[in-house]
């Protein structure tokens, strides 16, 4: 049997195990809630679900992707901000932009040439595709890496494969150097930002990033316009701001950019490379490759998909970059709708995905901002209705993200008390497309998310959105003992967050629980950050019918809803213990892996970790006690906002304020992207990247850090679980 009739198979039997009905939804109030209030809020959500319309949600993308909107540069964000705010205010929401600025360089001048043995001119271009009007607008920026420095170099060309740190190694144990050298480094298996930094940090005096057709070109399948892959000619453009340092403007670290603060000068500034870097297609990365000797990729890992011989160099082939930029500070356009809460107007539920794209940008970020649009008409028709959730929501679209997240960064620090004190939950989206649900973040949030997704339809296969994950998780599993670990757990286990979206200053920073979520595993990312993502692209090859952005509509509105209107919130701290416990036995493995490693006791943050499940359990069972309670008495109990407010900050207690080594603004111990992973997620990452650095020292300083964090926070669950206790 095919692993498509084996899904297919799973799904049917689901279909028929679990109907999604609203009788099957009423049997028993959802976690927050009260049996007095759940018939109540069970109607609300049904009312709001049937608001989201995939007509809408193409008419918004079709205007928002009709010109480019790149921050920074021309007027096409502000348009996009404009015709926003418009809407927003259309839903009868309170609206407004919130302006602010960073840091933004736009290039002046790019030029690379190829000086010998065979001269060759870059294009650095993408040519327009006669089907796809957005492909060749004008307005569109030219293809480069933000934040790269200017400068004009000749020198001998390196292949370095991904530029990533193996392999480095991998040269090193070759005696190749790539000093005084121009690396060409091919996209895939880390972050851009990071190939630019090793590049520099090896002693590289420029770099060059191509997309190899092995990765999302005609390797993958048919190329744009017949197919949805890149192109001979398309570029990945993007930020390569240190990101693993901090996110946000690179002269504000730590404050809002419009703060009374003196800003830092580029000279002084963390996370600007020294050296020049730019994208390139595979089309003008081949006359490179091609001429390239030395010694042969020294297996298949380093092998792309053109058809020639993979050389690493030195030379003989000689390259020419020049690269200059305006480095203007220019300004950003945050839209920012709210509605305040009836009851709590001070717990503040926030959602938010950008409207900045690289160019037209209909799936990055278009995709996602107008499901958030919907998702705001949704609450604005409740709110004419006379239906005000409890709590405050904020709906946001940020400017600026594709930089480096600069909107979404500079708005949360210029408001870091209010989120501080205000702070619940931030629901991050961006990209999103069709197939399966993908969710990540807060562990803390693990059994709400299942639940929710449990109530919503799968737009194409009957069965609800957490069925059909976790079906497909089943199907795509590892393992045999993957397999059945999803088969023996009720919930599907959340992706924890390290960072490349708006997510980054809410969890990592502030450290607020957050969600990010988003539909994929069906619909092609081979036009990412090229002139190809556009709105003809979109409908050919991803959601054409938008109605897996409907789905992703009603799974965010229910979540906000429930999160607005629940008597007490639904944190829950055993899946938190859970995971941790197997982020400290892969932390265990590599130690144990390493040659002669220095001793780390990991006992403290076991023992911390046993406290925390023991907590956590006790907590849910205080609630099961509350089952029968009068939701009219609850409610009227003043002790219910304390009980909410050790629950939403209980995020908090996993924070450190002096931050990670060498990364102070990266404050949260269970979550933060690597130091040389760029976006991927380094789990407890004080210690497990202190024993991958041998840095043993630190190591053992961030088992207790973590140890007391954990402490910390289990003293916090056992006095929600009193304050429970006493609602009986």
């Amino acid at each position: 049997m095919s692993r498509k009739s084996v899904l297919s198979l799973s799904l049917l039997v689901l279909a028929v195990a679990t109907p999604l009905t609203a009788a099957a939804q009423s049997e028993e109030p959802r976690r927050g809630f009260l049996a007095g209030q759940w018939e109540d809020q069970r109607a609300i959500e049904e009312r709001f679900r049937a608001i989201p319309d995939p007509a809408r949600l193409r008419e918004y993308m079709e205007y928002m992707t009709e010109e480019p909107h790149i921050a920074g540069f021309g007027h096409g964000s502000k348009r996009v901000a404009d015709y926003a705010l418009e809407k927003f205010r259309s839903f009868g929401l309170d609206a407004a932009i919130e302006e602010t600025e960073a840091l933004m360089p736009i290039p002046t001048d790019r030029h690379v040439e190829v000086l010998g043995p065979e001269p060759y001119t870059l294009r650095l271009a993408e040519p327009g595709v006669p089907e796809d009007k957005d492909s060749s607008d004008q307005g569109l920026l030219p293809s480069y890496n933000a934040y790269a420095a200017d400068g004009d170099v000749n020198g001998e060309v390196v292949y370095v494969n991904y530029g990533i740190p193996e392999d480095y190694e991998k040269l090193a144990e070759l005696g190749i150097s790539v000093e005084g050298k121009i690396v060409l480094a091919r996209y895939g298996r880390s972050w851009r930002g990071i190939k630019a930094k090793l590049a520099q940090d090896n002693g590289a005096i420029g770099a060059l990033i191509y997309s190899d057709p092995e990765e999302d070109g005609y390797y993958r399948g048919l190329t744009y316009p017949e197919g949805p892959y890149r192109p001979k000619w398309g570029v990945q453009r993007g930020s390569i701001m240190d990101m693993p340092i901090h996110p946000g403007d690179p002269l504000t670290p730590g404050w809002g950019a419009t703060e009374d603060r003196e800003k830092l000068t580029r000279e002084t500034a963390r996370t600007l490379v020294r050296i020049p870097v730019l994208p390139i297609s595979w089309g003008d990365a081949l006359p490179i490759l091609e001429q390239l000797r030395g010694t042969v990729a020294p297996n298949d890992d380093w092998k792309g998909a053109l058809p020639i011989t993979y050389h690493i160099g030195p030379g003989p082939v000689t390259v020419r970059m020049r690269t200059a930029y305006d480095w203007q500070v220019r300004p950003i356009y945050n839209v920012i709708a709210r509605i305040e809460g009836s009851t709590y107007p001070d717990e503040w539920i926030v959602h938010g995905n950008h409207h900045d794209g690289w160019c037209a940008g209909a799936t990055d970020p278009i995709s996602g901002a107008v499901q958030l649009m919907e998702t705001a008409r949704g609450f604005g028709e409740l709110l004419q209705a006379g239906i005000r959730p409890r709590r405050t929501v904020v709906f946001a679209l940020w400017d600026a993200e594709e930089w480096g997240l600069l909107g979404s960064t500079e708005w949360a620090e210029t408001h870091r008390d209010d989120l501080g004190e205000k702070g619940v939950v931030y629901i991050n989206t961006d990209s999103t497309g069709k197939g399966w649900l993908s969710f990540a973040g807060s562990h803390t949030l693990e059994r709400f998310l299942n639940e929710v997704a449990g109530d919503i339809e799968d737009p194409e296969r009957g069965v609800s959105l957490f069925e059909a994950a976790r079906a497909r998780r089943l199907e795509t599993a590892a393992n045999p003992d993957a397999r059945r670990e999803i088969e023996q757990s009720d919930d599907l286990r959340l992706a924890a967050l390290g960072s490349g979206s708006d997510y980054t200053v809410f969890i990592d920073h502030l450290t607020m629980a957050s969600l990010n979520l988003g539909f994929g595993g069906d619909s092609p990312g081979g036009v990412y950050h090229s002139n190809y993502d556009s709105f003809h692209w979109y409908l050919k090859f991803s959601d054409a019918d938008f109605v897996f952005g409907r789905a992703l509509s009603q799974l965010i509105g229910t979540a906000m809803l429930r999160l607005a209107n629940a008597a007490i919130l639904p944190f829950g701290f055993t899946a938190l213990a859970d995971a941790m416990e197997t982020y400290v036995e892969e932390i265990r493995e590599t130690h144990a892996a390493m040659e002669s490693p220095e001793e780390i006791d990991f006992e403290a943050i076991e023992s911390a970790l046993e406290a925390l499940r023991d907590a956590g359990q006790g907590y849910e069972e205080s609630l099961a006690g509350l089952s029968d309670a009068s939701a009219e008495a609850v409610l009227a109990n003043v002790r219910v906002s304390e009980l909410n407010q050790l629950l939403y900050t209980s995020e908090r207690r996993l924070g450190y304020d002096e931050g990670l080594p060498n990364r102070e603004w990266f404050r949260h111990q269970v979550y933060a992207p690597g130091f040389y992973t760029g976006y991927g997620v380094k789990t407890i990452p004080g210690v497990r990247e202190g024993i991958e650095e041998e840095e043993w020292d630190a190591a053992r300083f961030y088992v207790r850090v973590v140890s007391e964090a954990l402490s910390s926070l289990t003293d916090q669950v056992r006095e929600a679980e009193r304050i429970v206790a006493s609602l009986r």
